[in-house]
């Protein structure tokens, strides 16, 4: 069962990422004037983050709405091996386009990892909430430098950033993934119709894309890339 509303939020979050990597991609290739910072910059740094926690969120709650659906484990793996085989290309990709900072550990692999610990967390219902908030805060409490180690920063509990084009990290984004479920689960139960009532003509093309989301993810980056690349070539 699909519910147009969460697609669309999901949608939304799609859009707003492919604009900030447009305009990443623009500044990459110095046509951003003035040059932007998108490491340090808190307009660059803030909205990613909020682009970020809006995709988390919105796995957390379309994990709740699956369950709820009664997907079984064959399922949930068969989803699960397409995000992990997408972020393995990831990773090939952006070791061609950047050798020095390739992806080891960005949000397709962050989410692979974060889907099962919350697909085995999903029973606790109520306590997830508590969860999410000890994952939010346990890398401001815990960094250690053996998790500054290529195999181990994965965990987010590092003394330092990676140097990598992006770095998802399961803490503390965890969290956030695990109150998109408890907020699922508690809207299925309480407020059902938040999530199946109708969505505006209006509002239709974004609850498509939402459905479509790892497709476009996969796709928008080289399309964006190619058509910077085209239009230079043309100019």
């Amino acid at each position: 069962m699909r519910f147009d509303r969460l697609d669309a939020l999901r949608g939304l979050a799609m859009v707003w990422m492919a604009l900030f990597h447009f305009a990443f991609d623009l500044n990459h290739y110095g046509l951003l004037d003035p040059r932007q910072n998108f490491y340090r910059d808190p307009f660059w740094t803030v909205q990613r983050s909020f682009i970020l926690s809006g995709f988390l969120f919105c796995a957390g709650a379309a994990l709740a709405v699956a369950l709820d659906a009664g997907q079984s484990w064959p399922r949930f793996w068969r989803r699960w091996a397409q995000v992990a085989g997408c972020a393995l290309l990831v990773s090939i990709g952006s070791a061609f386009m950047f050798p020095k900072s390739w992806i080891g550990f960005g949000v397709l692999h962050g989410i692979a990892v974060m889907l099962v610990i919350a697909r085995l967390a999903a029973p606790l219902r109520g306590w997830l909430w508590m969860l999410g908030a000890m994952a939010i805060s346990l890398p401001m409490q815990v960094q250690h430098p053996f998790f500054d180690q290529a195999w181990t920063h994965w965990t987010g509990l590092v003394t330092r950033k990676p140097i990598t084009e992006d770095w998802v990290p399961v803490l503390p984004w965890l969290g956030v993934m695990l109150w998109g479920l408890a907020a699922g689960q508690w809207a299925m139960v309480q407020r059902r119709h938040w999530l199946a009532g109708p969505l505006p003509r209006l509002l239709q093309p974004l609850a498509v894309l939402g459905r479509w989301s790892l497709s476009f993810y996969m796709l928008h980056q080289p399309v964006l890339i190619g058509g910077i690349l085209a239009a230079r070539m043309l100019k």
